[in-house]
């Protein structure tokens, strides 16, 4: 793919439409703050992030995501026709409307709207709502923190088909978002709800599916009450959140057989009973099934919609958990398998309800013929089991995201398997869960209640795909207009009347998914307003390149052995700390370097393009600057590791600086030889001699003179979050007996 190098999309890089035009690390750029040279030539760009996989691979990949991605929808027969008809069934007819309803809401929105078009739109083959808000910053200048450097146009998983002038909805759309604050303001704050209803799905998951399991008991003995099963399914929510810090690094293989044994069990029963009792049903295809239904229950029809549109919850994870997969295994699984068995499932229990109407509030076990009923319901427990282990990985995903954008506060994240990059366990996170599930399972008991706080937070973050989807085929994919505006007028107004629907019932549990990411966003406000100020005060103070080398120069200035790594957030320039440091303890190691890690809004950034290095002049002070890129899905290595590749990248910088920015004079090679390896020596000395890590401990305040709201944004609720978690070199594995924080305080 190309990347867009014009004036218009990138004024600081030269004219580059000329083919021999030298690559970057020959280039001078003009933006100031920027690192003006690449630690290594870029090759091959574009060709990270899609690699063709064999079919093989992709059927072993459809095979794995079977267990991952399809739990949550795989164990929704077990509690829709009951959270539907929560009043009965008041028409044989009724049955068939809204069997119809659920085989055409399968059709329009898990297969058609997410396997052909959501998955379309991953970012490098990751999915989920900050996959989409990435892809769009990538198209667009939208992001709110102005930390964008020409540099990382080049990394290759970046680069991306520019937007030409060619249509005017695409570039007048672009313009609007890069031209207005409101908006940018706008697509984050979806950004944040959406993955606060995500994260919402992650606590309401776990209650109703292992509930809804654990119900099953209630057929089989009398002596089983609703207090028991409560109780019951309580125990097994804590048992799974106890489990996670073990990791879930053979999640495919390990959970891919309980579904597919679970699949098979509801696929072949709901056969069975279509066979067995009414195979008339299979007229429920024609639409006007669902026109009579509503005709004959009018409000009450609108009303049951949140109990239909329960069939697809989990249907987010078909794309947020793409990046473990690929996009062809995902199609696969679903249409080979999960789709088929579904639409048996629930034709299968409509026909048994058209004969048992009576039996509605515990359909699915109610329909399981004698000898099937232990081993389904078995499966059923281990079956909503994988269900919640599944949301609960993508809950750390999200979190793990949102980090990266500097939307949440810091928290530990430890990645569980070396073979799965994708596998994480966020310890604080995973508590919270815990505690919030058994809050909602202890407090609701029932899963109609669960069930409608269950439908707000599913049809909230489809709505919110479906905008930033039809973003996407306006601005990026420059999509025909009839094609934007069919599927606004079916799937968009589809997801409008169940999310209408879901909303009547805010007062009967449906509050719960909003309030929970009320708080949620609340958090994330606080903690990115914050941020992004703190950014903004560093920029404004930082040291210029000419202050550092009169710093530098200074004979009050003391030079010792060794490394030092000066860590700030800031990406563009010398923090105001490091001027604050050297009037208390004016003291250098031999090699200095500032450190700054940056997101990139990518999945991966490829090793070989993570560190861009910059030389502060004169050269012979050794100081650099270094700015650490990582993409939203990237490990962060731990110290030692980091440290001696960070040295090495740097080594490989030195030498291809000096035999690339100097005259290619042949008289010179010697000299040139002898310089890279004086100065390759002079780091290697300072490694050996040992490495120290400089911290900032920026405490934050409200500037004088801030109205009441600012002061209690920045001196209490920041800081309050602040000091209840992580510090920074948690975060980054920096050892404490080679560290050395140094105080200052920002006024904002």
């Amino acid at each position: 793919m190309e990347v867009d190098r014009t004036a218009d999309n990138y004024p600081d890089l030269q004219d580059s439409s000329d083919d021999s035009t030298p690559n970057l690390a020959e280039r001078k750029l003009r933006r100031n703050d920027s690192l003006d040279v690449e630690s290594r030539t870029i090759p091959g760009a574009g060709s990270h992030g899609h690699k063709v996989a064999s079919w093989v691979v992709i059927l072993q990949l459809a095979f794995q995501s079977i267990g991952v991605v399809y739990g949550d929808i795989g164990t929704s027969p077990l509690y829709v026709y009951a959270s539907t008809f929560t009043e009965g069934i008041k028409h044989n007819d009724d049955v068939l409307g809204v069997l119809s309803l659920i085989l055409y809401t399968l059709t329009f929105i898990p297969l058609l709207k997410y396997v052909f078009f959501v998955l379309q739109a991953n970012d490098n083959g990751e999915g989920g709502t900050f996959a989409l808000y990435s892809l769009l910053c990538r198209y667009a200048k939208i992001g709110l923190i102005p930390s964008q450097q020409v540099e990382d146009q080049e990394v290759s998983n970046f680069q991306v088909a520019p937007p030409t002038n060619r249509q005017k909805m695409a570039s007048c759309l672009k313009s609007k978002l890069e031209n207005s604050r409101a908006a940018k303001i706008f697509l984050l704050f979806a950004t944040m709800l959406g993955t606060s209803m995500v994260i919402g799905d992650g606590v309401l998951t776990p209650s109703i599916s292992v509930l809804s399991a654990v119900g099953g008991i209630k057929n089989a003995t009398s002596t089983m009450t609703q207090d028991k099963i409560v109780w019951i399914s309580a125990a097994i929510l804590v048992w799974l959140f106890m489990v996670q810090r073990f990791g879930t690094h053979k999640v495919g293989y390990s959970f891919a057989p309980i579904i597919c044994i679970w699949f098979i069990l509801i696929g072949g029963i709901g056969f069975y009973n279509f066979i067995k009792f009414d195979p008339s049903v299979i007229k429920a295809v024609n639409p006007k099934y669902i026109f009579h239904y509503f005709k004959r229950n009018k409000m009450d029809a609108w009303i049951s919609l949140g109990g239909v549109v329960l069939a697809i919850t989990g249907t987010e994870a078909l794309f947020a958990d793409v990046g473990h997969f690929t996009v062809m295994s995902i199609r696969l699984s679903m249409c080979c398998v999960t789709y088929p068995a579904l639409v048996s499932a629930y034709v299968g229990q409509a026909s048994f309800l058209r004969k048992h109407a009576d039996l509605v509030s515990n359909t699915f076990f109610e329909s399981i013929p004698g000898p099937l009923y232990w081993p389904t319901f078995v499966v059923a427990v281990l079956a909503s089991i994988v269900a919640s282990q599944a949301m609960i990985s993508g809950t750390f995903s999200i979190i793990q995201q949102s980090l990266s954008y500097g939307c949440f506060p810091r928290v530990k994240v430890v990645h569980t398997s070396s073979k799965y990059e994708g596998q994480v366990y966020i310890p604080e996170v995973n508590y919270l869960l815990m505690f919030a599930c058994l809050g909602v399972t202890l407090g609701f008991k029932d899963t109609t209640r669960i069930g409608n706080a269950y439908g707000i937070a599913v049809v909230f973050v489809m709505a919110l795909t479906s905008s930033f989807l039809v973003l996407i085929m306006i601005m990026i994919w420059k999509s025909h207009v009839l094609i934007i505006i069919s599927y606004v007028l079916t799937i968009g107004l589809l997801e409008f009347l169940y999310l209408s629907s879901v909303l009547y019932k805010f007062d009967q549990g449906g509050y719960l998914p909003l309030a929970f990411a009320g708080v949620l966003m609340i958090i994330m406000y606080i903690w990115h307003d914050v941020h992004r100020r703190k950014y903004y005060y560093e920029l404004e103070h930082k040291i210029s390149a000419q202050k550092l080398k009169d710093i530098a120069s200074l004979t009050t200035i003391n030079r010792v052995p060794g490394l030092a790594l000066f860590y700030s957030e800031l990406v563009q320039g010398i923090p105001p700390i490091f001027n604050h440091y050297l009037v208390n303890i004016p003291t250098l190691q031999r090699v200095l370097i500032f450190v700054s890690f940056k997101s990139l809004p990518i999945s991966k950034v490829p090793m070989e393009e993570r560190f861009l290095f910059r030389r502060v002049e004169p050269r012979d002070i050794n100081v650099f600057r270094c700015v650490v890129r990582y993409g939203y899905r990237d490990i962060i290595h731990e110290q030692e590791s980091f440290e001696q590749v960070l040295v090495e990248r740097l080594k490989g910088f030195i030498e291809e600086e000096l035999w690339t920015l100097e005259n290619d004079d042949d008289g010179r090679v010697e000299e040139k030889r002898r310089k890279v390896e004086e100065e390759i020596e002079v780091v290697d000395k300072a490694w050996r001699d040992g490495i120290v890590h400089l911290i900032g401990q920026n405490e934050v305040v409200a500037s004088k003179g801030s109205g009441f709201a600012k002061r209690v944004l920045i001196d209490y609720a920041y800081n309050a979050l602040r000091r209840n978690l992580r510090q920074s070199e948690e975060v980054f594995y920096i050892p404490r007996k080679r560290m050395l924080k140094v105080g200052m305080t920002y006024e904002l």
